[in-house]
């Protein structure tokens, strides 16, 4: 295939995108060779239509109008783009998961990872990622929001964990998710599974 047709369907993809997607080379492997993509996401962000994050990943700027200007990247989305590129799985861990279950309106000072990989750390524009290495049960062996929760809880310690807190994540969460949750946290620690079961109470036999 003629690189021209490369940067085509590549254009095509990014196009489909929602604006504040972030992205990786590797999402592109089905459709082109490693070359073909850096040279066709050179080129697009030297036009200013996509902007280069870290080395292989990007995202489609999302514009404000209130601002007037582009927004700036996702944190979280960053970090799963990372995640994806490396192949690891991970889940937020501490302040971060207190920010996405909103037991937290604190922006974290660093967004923090339990993953399956290598302990990492990345920074871009004054945004900081870490990741820290843990058992695969922990990264890979629950859902997405299992984890979350589980992360959550663990952040903010066995004392502190109130019935403001419960009710939050009693509305927050669907009744599959937490059909979910009450299933996939058996094996975690005891007084955190204690305060699952309080969030799933209805969902009990």
């Amino acid at each position: 295939m003629k690189r021209e047709k490369y940067q085509t369907f590549i254009n095509k993809r990014i196009m489909e995108m929602p604006p504040g997607s972030v992205f990786v080379t590797s999402d592109f492997a089905d459709i082109a060779p490693s070359s073909a993509i850096n040279m066709s996401l050179s080129r697009l962000e030297a036009s200013g239509s996509i902007r280069r994050i870290l080395r292989g990943i990007y995202d489609k700027p999302r514009f404000s109008k209130l601002l007037n200007e582009p927004v700036a990247p996702d944190p979280s989305k960053v970090a799963y783009a990372i995640a994806r590129k490396n192949r690891w799985s991970i889940i937020p861990m501490g302040d971060t998961a207190l920010n996405i279950l909103r037991l937290s309106t604190q922006v974290p000072a660093v967004w923090q990872y339990v993953s399956d990989g290598p302990y990492k750390e990345y920074s871009y524009d004054n945004v900081h990622i870490l990741f820290r290495r843990t058992s695969n049960k922990e990264a890979t062996g629950y859902s997405y929001i299992t984890g979350l929760v589980i992360q959550g809880l663990r952040a903010l310690g066995r004392e502190h964990v109130s019935e403001t807190v419960i009710k939050s994540l009693r509305e927050r969460l669907s009744p599959e998710e937490k059909k979910v949750l009450l299933n996939e946290a058996q094996g975690t620690t005891a007084w955190i599974f204690d305060y699952i079961k309080e969030i799933c109470k209805e969902h009990e036999v």
